[in-house]
């Protein structure tokens, strides 16, 4: 570890949460209906496309109704990106003549891009056309995003409202919101700031070149700096290059990687602030930052740390140093551990190093990561949601030990509402354990394994983690394109995102209908470190009681195995 490399991981840290009050306020205007300096343009805009879907910004829904619109909405959305992969050969804007993508891979890539995921068992310079990328990918980067982030902006509606209503807003209104007010927008300014750095924006065709040795190259191209801005900024990491952000053309430079560090943790840091805004606390917002930056800046040490050290099989040869394996010298151990642990603390899944070439310890905080839950910043808006499920059963327990009924910001934390905490945080482990448990003793599917040994187990551990946290970061070793991979890792996918999002609404329509209790002298506090460190404390055991058994297969025998010199 190196001065300059903590310094580059301090700037990152400091930009976050310089960003975090101003963009919060943003948002918070912007679902509030409030008037932004972008309103006259986009006003005249919003109120036609809700003429157009047939709804109104005064018409409102309870949780069981915003649910019904939000799943209409997204199946919509998956049944139409997978007719456009299974017809691209026969559609427009396909210069390079990619034929249709076959069933089982797009059944995959249309719930992967809809759940927010961007898993990808394909290289897409060399599988989707133009039009898919844009049209089908792009698209869903936009909307997959907007989805999560209406449902954070309901779920805090919920606590901030009273039994005066039931209606926790409109799903179509927050989702236009989103996108027209907060997505768009900063997208444009990232695209032109891509190009601006060598990333490629342009409809034209492959280009032939000629290399040293005289043999003909492909050189892809396309429009990649408009999918890379919302790639990052919506969380979503579905590389227009197989390569993803470890290829120069998507990630030129330090400037590059910074910006699309930056802009994973936008966001989703954001909405603690648009929380404790709308609640009129904005100290629980910046509680709840800081247990999320308090685990983020854990796994960044260790990650940095193990890396930086190196494996010492390749030091009893001789060869000192840290692990530069996968990595771009451009960015170095330090960038490298950085993105890894932000990509996967974010639920992004994009990459500018190889996972699966980490050391062991270093390869299992991106893992741990995504076990948690997405409650490290997370997703846009799922993050929010995910750390709030956690926050229910923390204040439960901090109840049980006082002996009162426990309640979070005046609203009462009652059975209810714990069994959907519940239930929402164990579909987690059960997508990722027992796809990966029936995967790791069936033959079909322990042949797509590239490595012997307990990484060979982990390679399978994380593709099942990644897909259910809608992460989409993988082990490379792993071949997903079987049909078996393809069909579970989908319904993996399915299960993280909208077994988490139902029990969060049907808590949300609890919620909202109770009455705010004012504090009293026996309230007990959550804007304070002491809550930080309960919240943690709860996000840790939790995870560490339901995934430890998995790890200890992994990359824990792994790290021993290496410590006592044995390969496989």
């Amino acid at each position: 570890m190196t001065l300059f490399g903590w310094l580059q991981i301090l700037l990152f840290c400091g930009i976050v949460v310089a960003l975090v009050k101003p963009l919060g306020g943003y948002m918070t205007r912007v679902f509030a209906g409030e008037r932004t300096f972008l309103s006259p343009l986009l006003v005249p805009i919003e109120r036609g496309l809700y003429a157009l879907a047939g709804t109104s910004e005064r018409e409102e829904q309870r949780w069981t109704a915003y649910a019904f619109a939000m799943l209409a909405f997204n199946l919509a959305g998956l049944l139409l990106l997978y007719a456009l992969q299974r017809l691209q050969g026969a559609l427009p804007l396909n210069p390079a003549g990619m034929t249709a993508v076959g069933p089982e891979l797009s059944f995959n890539t249309a719930i992967s891009f809809v759940a927010n995921t961007n898993w990808q068992n394909y290289g897409g310079e060399s599988t989707m056309s133009y039009l898919t990328q844009m049209a089908g990918l792009t698209v869903q980067n936009f909307v997959s995003a907007a989805t999560g982030m209406a449902i954070a902006v309901a779920l805090i509606r919920a606590f901030a409202g009273s039994s005066s209503g039931r209606a926790l807003g409109n799903f179509w209104v927050d989702m236009t919101r989103a996108t027209l007010y907060v997505l768009l927008p900063v997208c444009i300014v990232l695209t032109l700031a891509y190009v601006a750095l060598g990333v490629p924006q342009t409809f034209g065709p492959y280009v032939e070149a000629t290399t040293l040795e005289g043999a003909r190259q492909t050189i892809a191209l396309g429009p990649v700096a408009s999918q890379l801005a919302i790639k990052m900024l919506g969380t979503n990491g579905g590389g227009f290059f197989n390569a993803n952000s470890a290829h120069p053309f998507e990630n030129p430079d330090a400037i590059s990687n910074m910006i699309q560090m930056v802009s994973i943790f936008a966001i989703g840091a954001a909405f603690t602030n648009v929380f404790g805004r709308t609640v009129g606390n904005q100290r629980q917002g910046w509680t709840i930052l800081a247990a999320m930056g308090l685990l983020f800046v854990a796994g960044v040490a260790i990650t940095y740390w193990a890396e930086a050290s190196g494996n010492s099989l390749m030091h009893a040869f001789g060869l000192q140093g840290g692990n530069m394996e996968g990595k771009e010298t451009r960015f170095g151990i330090a960038l490298s551990s950085l993105f890894a642990v932000v990509t996967t603390a974010a639920s992004c899944g994009a990459v500018n190093a190889m996972h699966g070439s980490f050391t062991a310890l270093g390869g299992l905080i991106p893992l741990l990561n995504m076990q948690l839950g997405e409650v490290i910043v997370g997703g846009v808006g799922a993050g929010f949601y995910g750390i709030i499920l956690f926050i229910v059963v923390a204040v439960f327990v901090a109840g049980l030990m006082v002996g009162r009924t426990p309640e979070y910001l005046g609203k009462k934390i009652e059975a209810k509402e714990m069994k959907m905490a519940v239930l929402a945080i164990l579909c987690l482990p059960l997508a990722m354990l027992v796809f990966t448990a029936i995967s790791s003793v069936m033959p079909s599917a322990v042949a797509s394994i590239g490595t012997a040994g307990p990484h060979g187990f982990s390679e399978i551990l994380y593709a099942y983690t990644s897909a259910a946290a809608n992460n989409g970061s993988a082990f490379g070793g792993l071949t997903g394109n079987t049909p078996w991979y393809n069909v579970t890792l989908g319904l993996g996918m399915l299960m993280g995102r909208f077994l988490v999002i139902i029990p969060a609404l049907a808590i949300a329509g609890s919620l909202i209908a109770k009455k705010t209790v004012p504090a009293s002298a026996g309230t007990f506090p959550t804007d304070g470190p002491l809550f930080v460190g309960l919240l943690v404390g709860t996000i840790l055991i939790v995870g560490g009681l339901t995934f430890f058994p998995a790890l200890a297969l992994g990359p824990v025998v792994e790290h021993l195995a290496m410590l006592a010199g044995q390969t496989f």
